[in-house]
């Protein structure tokens, strides 16, 4: 039997940032990381940028079933606490759209920076580890096949299940209804749309093809890129829409957000009257789009010029634009979503310390918790933050 003050069963963002704050208190820290390595989320994270926080990390961007739970944590680990720890390592990094902050070079290097963090407290990073049962007699005992280990403190930093090649399952999950922890029920998030039938002829053709849009669901919207692929629909529009959808629901797109459409026709038909239905709305989105959209919603239009459409005619085809309904016939699925919706139950846990009421020295960091940013940063964010509540706690 190994003992320690503190197990952390995770090798993740954080997993790694937690073991390395509790290291620097003073503790005995061991990581246990079931894959071949840690931090594979940081790695292809922001197309192995890692865009590692948010500037503008806000309890809005989060949903939970219990949404302030997350403000504490927040509040005490902010975007610029973390950006102050890689600027102390020399990282270069720049500012995308919406205070998306990006490594110049590599996700390598914030991987670097929370190794090098572990190694300088003294951690212990165990990987290929398997474990095979948790128990609690006293101290917490871990059973893997790499022997057992013992600690009156223990973390699950296990993620979610996102990304299943990687590593991703259903063990944290499992491990909380094991402690007697309801777990809210879990769903791909982030993740892009497919579709069935004509509709996915349609994207297959429009496959790389991409466009500003504002995409609407019952309780969101948001406006940035849309990508068309070869099963559906994905860019950050539809990500972040994905979060908030379910099935059987309609997604509502306008196609050209921020333009009055119906201005917009009538005045091209005056100025451009000889000019067909699919010209005038190339000038406006991707020429391929504007061809697929007149056949699929516009069909009888056909060459006649729009100078020959009555103004109600094209008021109709602004408006049919501007709000788009189209059903998905499901999501991509865990297979490329960015996180889980879901997780273990907030209401058992302390917001400022992450630990289990019921169970003094059990903690829950990171993505296995309800706790699900926007895309953007923001999921990191809580992952530091979070596990610095934690770290803090004992």
């Amino acid at each position: 039997m190994q003992s320690s003050d503190v197990i952390v069963l995770g090798g993740g963002a954080a997993g790694l940032m937690y073991a390395s704050v509790a290291g620097q208190r003073g503790h005995r820290v061991m990581v246990l990381e079931s894959s071949n390595k840690i931090g594979k989320k940081i790695l292809m994270s922001g197309g192995g940028r890692c865009n590692f926080t948010n500037l503008h990390c806000e309890p809005r961007h989060f949903l939970s079933a219990n949404p302030n739970f997350c403000i504490s944590a927040l509040s005490r680990y902010t975007p610029g606490d973390f950006v102050a720890l890689v600027e102390r390592y020399g990282i270069a990094y720049h500012e995308k759209a919406h205070g998306q902050l990006f490594c110049d070079h590599s996700s390598k290097d914030i991987l670097g920076m929370l190794q090098a963090e572990c190694a300088a407290s003294g951690v212990t990073i165990r990987t290929h580890c398997t474990v095979a049962s948790v128990s609690h007699a006293g101290d917490y005992i871990v059973s893997s096949d790499q022997g057992d280990f013992a600690a009156p403190v223990l973390v699950i930093a296990t993620g979610g299940l996102s990304i299943p090649k990687m590593g991703a399952s259903d063990f944290g999950y499992r491990l909380a209804r094991q402690f007697g922890l309801p777990v809210e029920p879990t769903r791909a998030g982030l993740v892009p749309f497919t579709f069935t039938g004509t509709l996915q002829k349609m994207t297959d053709r429009l496959s790389g093809v991409s466009t500003t849009a504002t995409v609407n669901t019952v309780d969101a919207a948001f406006t940035e890129d849309i990508l068309f692929t070869h099963r559906g629909l994905s860019g950050p529009a539809a990500l972040q829409a994905s979060s908030y959808w379910e099935p059987g629901q309609d997604l509502c797109i306008n196609l050209a957000p921020g333009t009055d459409l119906r201005d917009w026709f009538l005045q091209a038909k005056r100025s451009k009257p000889k000019a067909v239905l699919r010209t005038v709305l190339a000038e406006r989105l991707p020429r391929a789009l504007a061809i697929e959209l007149q056949a699929l919603l516009f069909a009888d239009a056909g060459d006649r010029p729009v100078g020959e459409w009555s103004d109600t005619a094209l008021q109709a085809v602004a408006a049919t634009l501007s709000a788009w309904t189209l059903r998905p016939a499901a999501t991509e699925g865990y297979r490329t979503a960015e996180v889980t919706l879901g997780g273990v139950d907030t209401n058992q846990l302390s917001s400022k310390t992450m630990e289990c009421r019921q169970h003094p020295g059990l903690f829950f960091i990171g993505e296995v918790v309800d706790v699900t940013g926007h895309l953007g940063g923001f999921n990191f964010q809580w992952a530091w933050a979070s596990a610095q509540a934690a770290a803090r706690a004992i």
